[in-house]
């Protein structure tokens, strides 16, 4: 007596669907991780060449590791904190895929014009919380003040950034030009901004930092 096919059909299709659900998983994972560069002219590249900024330079030392990763440059000479945080919406909007982890550098520009500690601090605080509420891992790397501010204002501005980490619990990188500052070699002409080669040590010592926070994702 012939076997009844009737059943067949709704298996296959159930079976088929399993599938797919089972790939899901697989094709998100497949996806490279995406990393903003969130800050002012330290991680845009002043005076620069292609692929000798900040980004660039992270992006390749990441895959030289194995990541899959997109580096994404968001960095705006001259920003404040101020001028960051009134433009973290727009550039979330313009992103390809949700940002893993946002480098958030800013507060040099508030430090060498004066700027209220404090109110950077609100405003580092906010720009930190927004990329969190977008289900961003953020690792806010710091500055230091230059001496001639004094030391009241000095103490004041460095505090800034280990109280906006502790507050929003997220990483804190202690300061983004370490190994460069106050190294010609590793500067432009104007004494502040790196060259290629103090970029690459830059990425060199913050990578650790920033591999730590992506394999902390998922």
């Amino acid at each position: 007596m012939p076997t009844p096919r009737y059943g067949i059909a709704p298996r296959l299709y159930q079976l088929l669907a399993l599938a797919a659900l089972a790939l899901v998983p697989q094709l998100a994972a497949a996806r490279p991780l995406t990393v903003l560069a969130f800050g002012d002219s330290l991680t845009a590249g002043y005076q620069l060449g292609p692929g000798e900024g900040f980004a660039p330079q992270l992006e390749t030392a990441l895959k030289a590791r194995g990541r899959d990763v997109r580096v994404v440059g968001a960095g705006v000479s001259g920003d404040t904190s101020a001028q960051g945080r009134a433009r973290v919406n727009w550039v979330l909007a313009g992103l390809k895929a949700p940002a893993d982890l946002v480098i958030v550098e800013l507060g040099a520009n508030d430090m060498l014009r004066g700027q209220s500690p404090a109110a950077a601090r609100a405003n580092l605080d906010a720009i930190v919380k927004a990329f969190k509420a977008r289900g961003a891992r953020v690792l806010l790397a710091g500055m230091r003040a230059a001496p001639n501010l004094g030391a009241r204002y000095g103490q004041a501005f460095d505090a800034i950034y280990a109280d906006v980490a502790r507050a929003n619990g997220v990483a804190r990188y202690p300061f983004f030009l370490d190994g460069v500052a106050a190294q010609p070699k590793l500067q432009l002409g104007d004494g502040m901004h790196p060259n290629a080669a103090g970029v690459k040590i830059i990425v060199r010592r913050i990578l650790p930092a920033v591999e730590a926070e992506l394999g902390k994702r998922g």
